[in-house]
């Protein structure tokens, strides 16, 4: 069981969304080198070329962890506001656990929502655990095509699998339901 990136809590019917912090620490740059910097501002450059070296090469590990740092918070940002989204839209199951409640979603649904690329959603569903009162899964599994029943009304997938499955359960074994039944 992997461990989850963001964990959806009931409030008293109220969905709350957190990020794991264990899965995205806290990252700062040392201050002794942004106080390197700034000693070599304050002597308006007036140093031998070793230390103007030293200087340049602090500089540029400095930008770079920056720029990292910047993405960590970004990515951080982007799955925080992918799995809001999908809570959102499956509101009926988060609160309640019951699969049949899960309407048929897919990546453009939350694509259109947050305002980022099909790939994006891809890239953070396949990837990113959720945890919930009812058990840890995998992001993408809430994903699912929609079916049209006899009356137009668009259902899940996973609910039509739920549905089945609920059937094969209660069947007597030793005469289970015909695959004719089982599709009425």
């Amino acid at each position: 069981n992997s461990v989850p990136d963001v964990r959806i809590a009931d409030a008293d019917g109220k969905l709350e969304l957190t990020l794991n912090g264990r899965n995205a620490p806290q990252l700062r740059v040392r201050p002794e080198y942004k106080q390197m910097l700034r000693t070599y501002s304050e002597t308006k450059g007036k140093v031998n070329k070793d230390q103007k070296d030293a200087v340049q090469f602090v500089k540029q590990k400095l930008d770079n962890a920056k720029w990292f740092i910047d993405a960590i918070l970004q990515r951080q940002i982007t799955l925080f506001s992918v799995m809001e989204a999908i809570m959102e839209y499956q509101k009926e199951y988060f609160l309640t656990g019951d699969e049949t409640k899960l309407k048929p979603m897919i990546l453009k649904d939350i694509s259109d929502i947050v305002g980022l690329d099909i790939s994006t959603i891809s890239r953070v569903a396949n990837s990113k655990y959720v945890q919930t009162q009812f058990g840890t899964f995998l992001l993408k599994s809430f994903f699912s095509e929609s079916l049209t029943t006899e009356s137009g009304e668009e259902v899940s997938s996973r609910e039509v699998k739920k549905i089945l499955q609920d059937a094969i359960d209660a069947e007597d074994k030793r005469r289970p339901l015909a695959d004719e039944k089982l599709a009425e």
